[in-house]
């Protein structure tokens, strides 16, 4: 056995060692701030519409404008992370988030939050990305599905805290204090990534970036393997890098579904996470009810993670993922025909976050599972970032349908479909092979 071998097996057949659960807990944490970053806008969205006097329309503007700017971070940002680094790029990716969050707090009117936003969303779209890979690349096969799995709900729980907090802050210092709030959070997490999140041995052993031997001994010694003078010897031409590689060696057909599957899932995922609040006042309810349904379709979410990482192993994530779709789009209409108080309202926003976010956590997991490591990260955020596409189209295309008269049935029917669609992406994935694919898969390819 190699020394290359060595080190990966020990990592990936091993216990779980303390620098690995914390690094995986790092990105918990920044998957929580992502959550709270993103859905600020929708929180506030009442608020600033009201003080602003925005139409439906220009209210779906805002609700985009951040997703705009994800899908720039996933498509530019996330590549450089196989070529520059995790670690470089989830640092670059959180002063984003601080810089943004701040600045938009600072925002006077409808254009410069549209900027701010869009400037914000850079950051976001780049870190997903990132931690989404750091997670798969450092959880043993045993833990990988409860790993990604929670890496994955910290987005509702970080939304979920996030709404809580943000009701009690919108009402006693204003909409403009949630984005400084969400910036002092992603200040305090620098100095914790750059203290304890190390950079990923498939990416040192595949990139060989300097300094990557004394990094590669210190890892091996928290492995508890002896150092080494050199690094193992290198494949015969490192693996190319880049966007265009993902559509090659035989992945373009996965690529393509994948992609589809996100980008039409975050279609209805981002209109019903940025326009929940403003349809339950719209009926209505007071903002803190509107908030609270935000809250609790979070909260679902999180249920719907666990139940997607205790089911994939046993089903097969591809089955369990286009379940939730499909039981997702059911969901989804029913909550638009409903005549329900306001009990069966918030329970219904509770059964759709299940359904909701264990889609795009199986989505999460998938994407991994598909690119090989020169590529992983370049993969992930090119389907992350036409996702973010679906998510730009979601609540921009809300807004127009509200403002044209559309009856609340018809919007959000139309709005849902993209979730069956989504279900038949990933079902045409289905292959003998991919039937049994789990979470704890992730990274068998390299």
């Amino acid at each position: 056995m190699s020394r290359h071998d060595d080190a990966q097996s020990t990592l990936r057949q091993g216990p779980m060692r303390p620098f690995q659960i914390v690094a995986i807990a790092l990105c918990v944490l920044i998957s929580m701030i992502d959550g709270f970053d993103v859905l600020a806008v929708a929180f506030t969205g009442p608020s600033i519409a009201a003080e602003w006097s925005l139409t439906p329309a220009q209210l779906g503007l805002v609700f985009s404008a951040g997703l705009a700017g994800m899908v720039l971070g996933s498509i530019f940002i996330s590549p450089l992370a196989d070529s520059l680094g995790r670690r470089r790029i989830v640092l670059g990716c959180l002063v984003i988030l601080t810089l943004g969050m701040a600045a938009t707090a600072l925002a006077q009117n409808l254009e410069q939050l549209l900027a701010l936003r869009v400037f914000t969303g850079l950051g976001m779209g780049g870190i997903l990305a990132g931690i989404n890979t750091v997670v798969a690349e450092y959880a043993n096969d045993r833990r990988r599905d409860l790993a990604i799995s929670f890496m994955a709900i910290g987005y509702p729980i970080g939304a979920m805290l996030g709404g809580l907090a943000s009701s009690w802050i919108i009402a006693n210092q204003g909409w403009h204090a949630v984005f400084l709030y969400g910036a002092a959070a992603s200040a305090l997490t620098l100095p914790l990534v750059m203290a304890a999140m190390p950079e990923s041995l498939d990416f040192l052993l595949a990139r060989r970036p300097p300094g990557a031997l004394a990094r590669y001994n210190r890892l091996r010694t928290k492995l508890g393997l002896q150092t080494v003078t050199a690094l193992p010897a290198a494949a015969a031409r490192a693996p190319r890098t880049g966007m265009a590689q993902v559509f090659r060696l035989g992945m373009a057909r996965s690529t393509v579904l994948v992609c589809l599957s996100y980008f039409l899932l975050m279609v209805s995922f981002y209109f019903l996470v940025n326009w929940t609040p403003k349809v339950l006042v719209s009926m209505g309810r007071s903002v803190q009810q509107g908030i609270s349904g935000a809250v609790l379709m979070n909260l679902g979410g999180i249920a719907g993670g666990l139940l997607l990482g205790l089911l994939s192993p046993r089903l097969g994530l591809l089955r369990v993922t286009t379940a939730a779709l499909v039981l997702c789009f059911g969901s989804v209409v029913w909550f638009g025909g409903t005549h329900a108080g306001l009990n069966g309202l918030m329970a219904l926003t509770l059964v759709i976050g299940c359904f909701m976010f264990g889609s795009m956590i199986g989505l999460y997991a998938l994407a991994p599972a598909v690119f090989p490591t020169a590529v992983r990260a370049s993969g992930t955020g090119l389907a992350l970032g036409i996702g973010r596409l679906g998510a730009t189209v979601g609540p921009a295309l809300a807004g127009l349908l509200i403002a044209a008269d559309w009856s609340r049935p018809a919007y959000f029917g139309a709005l849902a479909l993209p979730l069956l669609l989504a279900a038949c992406c990933v079902w045409a994935l289905h292959r003998p092979a991919a039937a049994a694919l789990t979470i704890g898969s992730a990274p068998a390819r390299s």
